[in-house]
């Protein structure tokens, strides 16, 4: 008991210097309080865009046309998203992003995570000079590209299928880099000892190292189907048939030729509309984007 007592007393004394230390530095609150402030600051500032668009989707085309300035004062109205669930072609262009993207986000979180498990663990002729190929497409824009690849898919007719609109966003420099870095920063005794139980490669990929990558996958899945969910030049291109429109493609050819003038508000519903997807997935998936960011699930 008395041990018990001795322990409870310096467990106060010790928790007591540490308010003592709080309230003798009232600096480091005040700088914590000026962080915070600015931090709230400049989230409301990339908040504004977003939130001026939400607020123009709820007003009437009438109202806007009178001034911007309406949009703070009611009345507010649901036309705008009734009006585009009228359109019957609205669902067979989410159902097309919808396969898209899932398409594309799960091929290339298979070919990076193979690729990278390669260059990072297993050695070959050429490696490095085919990891530095690899990362020179990072350097190389689309557009620079744009022609032959029409080309090529009119060749094979590609276009208007899905394969046409995925089979471009596989190539993936910086998911092959992400996964590379990332299998290259879990110690190497992981798969020595997995060896040493006569598990194979494919094993030790499978089931040791490809779990522990899980941060990393969640990051490129997520920027992938982000990016393939917004992209608008390529389905332009490849899509020329209404019903394989992407989402981004078939909201835009349903705008009318004065968008920006006579239907303000049904423009901004439509592109709120095109966003609730990829906030319900980040909301569903942040944990694992800071994880990654923060430093990853291994560190040696």
């Amino acid at each position: 008991m008395a041990q018990v007592k001795t322990i409870n007393s310096g467990i106060s004394v010790h928790m007591q210097k540490e308010d003592q230390l709080q309230t003798h530095n009232p600096g480091a609150s005040k700088s914590s309080r000026m962080m915070l402030l600015l931090t709230i600051l400049f989230s409301l500032l990339m908040l504004a865009p977003f939130l001026w668009a939400v607020g123009l989707s709820f007003k009437s085309n009438q109202e806007l046309m009178m001034g911007a300035e309406t949009v703070f004062r009611f009345p507010y109205t649901i036309e705008n998203y009734i009006n585009i669930f009228k359109s019957s072609a609205v669902f067979g262009w989410l159902k097309n992003s919808f396969i898209v993207s899932g398409c594309m986000t799960l091929g290339v979180l298979t070919l990076s995570s193979l690729t990278g498990y390669a260059f990072a663990r297993l050695e070959f002729p050429f490696k490095k000079v085919l990891f530095v190929m690899v990362l020179m497409g990072l350097a190389v824009p689309e557009q620079a590209v744009i022609i032959a690849r029409h080309q090529i898919f009119s060749e094979l007719s590609l276009h208007n299928t899905y394969l046409g609109l995925i089979l471009p966003g596989l190539s993936a420099p910086f998911g092959v880099f992400l996964m590379t870095q990332f299998f290259k920063a879990i110690p190497k005794e992981i798969d020595e000892a997995a060896l040493l139980d006569n598990a194979s490669r494919f094993k030790i990929f499978w089931k040791v190292l490809l779990p522990l990558t899980l941060p990393a996958q969640a990051t490129l899945g997520i920027l992938t189907f982000l990016t393939s969910w917004n992209d608008y030049f390529w389905p332009l291109i490849s899509a020329t048939q209404k019903e394989m429109f992407t989402l981004t493609v078939g909201i835009a050819s349903s705008q009318s030729n004065f968008a920006q003038s006579e239907g303000l508000g049904y423009l901004a519903s439509q592109a709120i509309f095109s966003a609730i997807p990829i906030i319900i997935v980040y909301i569903f998936f942040q944990k694992h984007i800071v994880t990654a960011v923060s430093g990853g699930a291994v560190k040696q």
